[in-house]
């Protein structure tokens, strides 16, 4: 068996803390694989009790905008302590998520006791935003696996993996552990932002702007060449747009064959992401989608998702920006590096158009409304056409329109790129996030050097329909809808409107 794990110069600094550390610092997990056909995730958690009660939760959500209750997953908790021997402890529930033990003789409540909680997890979904156990292979979103400590969520972390089948490797962008098939993180937080892949994959690494890629694949067929090619030229793209790389290593898992058709595609994590697909073509093109959230999401982050609660519902008006315009930077990456052609980008943003105009809730459903009920999407009355719009597409759609109006504004000296990189610096690299819709517009104007209040209040937090002709216009572009939607080119574009249309397809400023 090999483990392949982040590898860094930090990493051996980060192990000899944590090794001069007192074993109370660190929360330990170890996961068996035992029996893989049962889809059976055998927990152990190993706590250092430093009170006279223990609480433990399993998190209601993860990967997803929606509460699946994973509790309801769980089988056979129980509580042991494990000061002189393995001693059973009463274990209460207290909700659906939460768990209370008290400690009690032998455990002595002012002594250094180590408390267990062991209990086995079932999973069997296919896709980047479940978790899978069988004889093929293991996925793991581990939020959805690991209970943690509701107030000690900032302790260092350390997860095996044990009774692994012969053959398999296990991968994962977390820092490798100090013993076999072992990884540590600074925190539960940080432990359950890297998912791991374990079985007879492939794997590939490569160098592209100053950092480190690996590619982890597991195919029924392939092709190697094709899949790092694009994605060569999307990180290199987008490192370049971003202004490098804030991570020193990434990890792609990639789930590709006819059996991703369920659960297909693509969920972002920090320094990874995991995409699953039927075809090559597919799986590189969610990849530039999720490898911009590397910044916007990841890092470029609002304020209303952070810190992460775990128990419920976290609302927020600004995925339309966060999703949708993540989606125009996909498109933007594709078009821009060749990997499509430009009627390729016309007839994406044109089918992008067309399903938001199809959907009759436009009429009333705002994009920062969208961005709010997204955790009802769990729900099929929801997704119906008179309930509700995608963030994903109305935001897509406002991107690209700010960016032609940013061009317009500034005679193609700005772009919403120069936004995008603003909010990086402001934001991102500051460890700060930013306040919803109203530090997204303020962005905006600063890079523009005028006020966009009427377009988010029409077109953002309201319900008017977009002039799209206008906005096209400054590109010499324009909407066609009497034979279903299509973007074209104007047959005589001044040289103001072919400029902007360079910058757009380009990416380039004058």
């Amino acid at each position: 068996m090999k483990v392949k794990g982040a590898i860094r110069s930090a990493v051996v600094m980060a192990l000899l803390m944590i090794a001069a550390r007192p074993t109370t610092a660190t929360i330990r997990y170890s996961v068996s694989f035992d029996h893989p056909e049962k889809h059976l995730f055998h927990v152990t958690m190993t706590i250092p009790a430093r009170s006279g009660e223990v609480m433990v939760a399993m998190p209601a959500w993860n990967a997803l905008y929606q509460v699946r209750d994973f509790a309801v997953r769980v089988r056979d908790i129980k509580a042991i302590c494990t000061s002189l021997a393995a001693v059973p402890m009463q274990l209460w529930q207290l909700d659906k998520d939460t768990w209370r033990v008290s400690l009690a003789a032998p455990c002595d409540p002012g002594g250094r006791n180590n408390v267990e909680i062991r209990y086995s997890i079932q999973w069997d979904d296919a896709g980047p935003f479940n978790s899978q156990l069988n004889e093929h292979h293991a996925f793991v979103n581990l939020a959805e696996i690991l209970m943690y400590l509701p107030d000690r969520r900032a302790e260092d972390t350390q997860i095996t993996f044990e009774d692994v089948p012969g053959g398999w490797n296990i991968a994962s962008e977390l820092a490798a552990g100090p013993q076999l098939a072992s990884f540590v993180a600074p925190g539960y937080d940080a432990l359950v932002d890297a998912p791991v892949e374990a079985g007879k994959f492939d794997e590939s690494n490569f160098e592209s702007g100053g950092a480190h890629f690996r590619v982890i694949v597991d195919a029924t067929s392939w092709n190697h060449g094709h899949l790092e090619n694009a994605l060569r030229r999307i990180t290199a793209y987008e490192l370049q747009l971003m202004g490098g790389a804030p991570f020193q290593e990434f990890t792609f898992y990639f789930h590709i064959g006819p059996e991703a058709a369920v659960g297909a595609g693509g969920m972002e994590h920090a320094n990874s992401t995991a995409i699953a697909d039927t075809s090559i073509e597919g799986a590189a093109a969610v990849a530039a989608h999720e490898f911009f959230h590397v910044w916007n999401v990841k890092r470029i982050r609002p304020q209303s998702l952070e810190p992460v609660d775990y128990t419920r519902e976290q609302y927020t008006r600004a995925l339309w920006f966060a999703e949708g315009v993540t989606n125009t930077y996909s498109a933007f990456a594709l078009e821009r590096t060749g990997l499509w052609s430009k009627r390729q980008f016309y007839d994406d943003l044109a089918s992008q158009i067309e399903r938001v105009e199809s959907h009759p809730a436009h009429e009333w459903q705002s994009a920062e409304e969208s961005s709010l009920d997204a955790w009802f999407e769990k729900y099929d009355a929801y997704n119906a056409p008179d309930r509700s719009i995608s963030y994903y597409d109305k935001g897509q759609i406002i991107g690209d329109m700010l960016d032609m109006a940013i061009r317009d504004a500034t005679d193609n000296h700005k772009s919403l790129d120069d936004v995008l990189r603003l909010m990086n610096e402001k934001y991102a690299k500051q460890g700060k996030f930013y306040d919803e819709t109203r530090d997204i517009r303020a962005a905006v104007e600063e890079i523009a050097g005028k006020s966009f209040e009427n377009f988010f209040r029409r077109y953002v937090s309201g319900v008017d329909e977009i002039p799209y002709n206008d906005f096209l216009a400054n590109a010499g572009l324009q909407l066609k809808t009497d034979a279903g939607f299509s973007i074209t080119e104007v047959s005589h574009p001044t040289d103001r409107q072919r400029r902007i249309r360079e910058g757009l397809l380009h990416g380039s400023t004058d």
